[in-house]
């Protein structure tokens, strides 16, 4: 499922119109997105967690040349899904 397919079923299950829909989804999107860039965790009860993960610079090496590369520190959103979720995929 994509973006677009997400809407189309939001729209037709609580029979918005498509402009609203996609309100909505960008809504929740971007709100978990800014959550994140803050740092925060995101936790949907059942379906899954989201949350940031900070990893240290380092050197590493470049595989076509083999030269030494510094690798800058960076953060990075962990998904972690949730025991609801894995029930169901699990079926």
């Amino acid at each position: 499922m994509n973006k677009l397919e997400l809407i189309t079923a939001l729209g037709e299950q609580q029979n918005l119109s498509k402009s609203e829909a996609k309100k909505v989804v960008d809504l929740f999107f971007n709100e978990i997105c800014d959550a994140l860039g803050k740092g925060e965790r995101v936790e949907i009860r059942g379906l899954c967690t989201f949350k940031v993960k900070t990893y240290d610079g380092y050197d590493g090496r470049n595989p076509k040349s083999g030269d030494l590369v510094k690798v800058k520190p960076k953060r990075l959103p962990f998904f972690k899904a949730g025991s609801d979720l894995k029930a169901r995929v699990d079926r």
